[in-house]
């Protein structure tokens, strides 16, 4: 655990079946198939990432930890982004999303946890909130809930007050090439994969 809190929020999905199960008993069963895939796997310590929505929009504690590690406005260092660890928290998203739309339930619980997490660690919402492909070169989130970021982040905003601009305001180019420009000098150019 790092005495300090994130600077960024990762957005991922999980590359999984897009299941019609919305339940909270599905939704513990797909916390524990990743745990078992990270760690029995992959090799990792837990799962990879801080956080785990369901499609029925049911929020776990992924990495252990991470729960008191917010409250004490700390990062518990996941593995869900290479070379950027230890300074980004990461919510993974059920399904797949390269294609198909994301799921109301899931939506909304994103928008809540991201507001929650923006306002624990003091966060701004139009440059925290990014996508797993910023980072890395990976189709993670998959398309449809990458294009949604800029929607993400006005919605957060929106929800913690911090919003400047008019709700309509859909295409901030500025501010998006200003985003894209400081991600891409801090990105690493890994091997293409699919998570």
């Amino acid at each position: 655990m790092l005495d300090r809190p994130p600077d960024h929020i990762i957005v991922h999905h999980t590359a999984s079946p897009n299941v019609s199960d919305t339940s909270r008993g599905h939704a513990f069963a797909l916390s524990r198939q990743i745990q078992r895939f990270h760690m029995g796997t992959r090799g990792w310590d837990d799962i990879g990432e801080q956080l785990t929505i369901s499609r029925g929009g049911y929020v776990m504690e992924g990495r252990a930890g991470t729960l008191r590690a917010i409250a004490r406005n700390e990062l518990v260092v996941g593995a869900q982004s290479l070379h950027h660890n230890r300074h980004t928290l990461g919510i993974e998203n059920e399904g797949t999303y390269m294609k198909d739309e994301v799921p109301a339930k899931l939506w909304r619980s994103l928008v809540e946890t991201c507001a929650w997490l923006c306002t624990a660690h003091n966060l701004d919402p139009a440059t925290a909130i990014v996508g797993h492909r910023d980072y890395n070169a990976t189709d993670c989130p998959g398309d449809v809930l990458y294009r949604r970021l800029p929607r993400l982040r006005r919605e957060v905003a929106r929800r913690i007050g911090s919003d400047t601009g008019p709700p309509e305001d859909d295409d901030d180019l500025d501010a998006e090439a200003s985003r894209r420009s400081f991600l891409a000098q801090h990105r690493h150019r890994g091997r293409r994969h699919r998570r």
